[in-house]
């Protein structure tokens, strides 16, 4: 990888260059697709889930399987000594199907519906998030003895997808949830909480690690002997603004972590942009090119893709995708570039448009790069009609 140090920070990162697949690119530019699809390259991703544990080091890694579950990607990763965190009934299962072990099985949703806490108890999975009496009274009915840890409500810091508001406690309510779970025969273990996905420099989890860890210092101080600290997510991928190599970025969060909380004996993190977003690109196609008058600034460029067919994260433009096209060699000019469904808010970028080929015409190719999370996922069953991501492995 084409590393250098940036004179300002003094901090190894990644160049643009280095973050491009030549492989990946190779590939759809000699491939015709009907219709748009995301091709995944799993030799990439095992390339990430290394340098990721590189920094990490005595850290478990849980994927968080809801970036990608193409099958492909997560036997990739068992076969690399991956642990996973699991959202749903059907991520256990398909874990499960694929050969991974129950006990590398977190189920981290603190929303889970008591039948599928109870298949999971049955399937050997012994580890559950929480963050409300309610959720802890369904664990100790369905999943009995089981341990639990406490996921944190945590302030915004700065990532450019936050997740702050819909999962995690006040800080001040943890313990008095471990106590209620400890009186219902659960065993409280650790904390957990999330910085926010693409999280894109390490230091900007120093604010959001202080609060956690009076949260763990109260709790140990309480009687609780906590040892597991779940760090979730938060690992970033290129999308056009510097990056820090993923060995260096984990390697100086977890130095945090280290300096911080005593007693963790087990520290697990659950990368899922940053494990597969380098992984994947797709063959998208221009529909059309228009202006909405003859005079207007900006030209409107629709795709064949948009919001509900797999970029749903361009959401308030809060990821900005990087493209290419076969006509990058020409005059640049700024577009406003949209979906191709009949419904006003598949528009992807428009507050900040995005610079594009001005011969660009309909029928060309659109390469998009770094999208192998939170795509397929994301991607609609049909609405309007138009088919879901199609998904090929490479």
């Amino acid at each position: 990888m084409n590393a250098y140090v940036n004179p300002v920070s003094g901090i190894e990162v990644l160049s643009p260059v280095s973050r491009s697949n030549s492989k990946l690119e190779a590939f759809l530019r000699s491939t015709s697709f009907d219709r748009p699809t995301l091709v995944l390259d799993i030799d990439q991703v095992r390339r990430q889930y290394r340098g990721l544990k590189a920094g990490l080091g005595r850290a478990d890694i849980h994927y968080a399987v809801k970036a990608n579950p193409a099958r492909e990607v997560v036997e990739a990763l068992i076969a690399e000594g991956s642990h996973f965190d699991a959202a749903s009934r059907g991520e256990i299962e398909l874990c499960l199907s694929l050969g991974a072990a129950p006990e590398t099985i977190s189920f981290g949703n603190t929303v889970k519906r008591a039948s599928d806490i109870a298949f999971a108890h049955m399937a050997g999975i012994d580890l559950f998030a929480a963050d409300a009496d309610q959720e802890l009274d369904k664990i100790a009915e369905h999943a009995p003895g089981a341990q639990v840890y406490i996921r944190l409500l945590v302030g915004a810091t700065g990532a450019d997808w936050p997740l702050s508001r819909k999962f995690g406690c006040a800080p001040e309510e943890a313990v008095r949830l471990m106590d209620y779970a400890v009186s219902l025969g659960l065993r409280p273990v650790g904390l957990s909480f999330h910085v926010g996905s693409q999280t894109r420099r390490a230091e900007m989890w120093a604010e959001t690690l202080d609060q956690v860890a009076l949260v763990w210092d109260r709790a140990r101080a309480a009687g609780h002997a906590l040892h597991l600290l779940n760090i979730g997510g938060g690992f970033p991928a290129f999308y056009g603004e510097e990056i820090e190599h993923p060995t260096l970025y984990a390697g100086r969060v977890m130095d945090m972590v280290e300096a911080r909380f005593e007693g963790a004996e087990r520290v697990m993190a659950e990368p899922g942009r940053g494990m597969v977003a380098e992984a994947g690109m797709i063959a998208a196609e221009v529909l059309l090119v228009s202006r909405k008058q003859q005079d207007d600034l900006h030209r409107w460029v629709y795709l064949d893709i948009g919001k509900f067919s797999g970029l749903a994260e361009t959401m308030e433009e809060a990821i900005r995708y990087q493209f290419t096209t076969d006509r990058d060699d020409e005059e640049m000019a700024p577009c406003i570039l949209a979906g191709p469904s009949c419904d006003s808010a598949d528009v992807l970028y428009e507050k900040r448009p995005v610079q594009l080929p001005v011969g660009l015409k309909a029928g060309d190719r659109f390469l998009i790069r770094n999208c192998g999370a939170y795509t397929s996922s994301y991607s609609s069953v049909g609405f309007n009609g138009f088919p879901p991501l199609d998904v090929v492995v490479i």
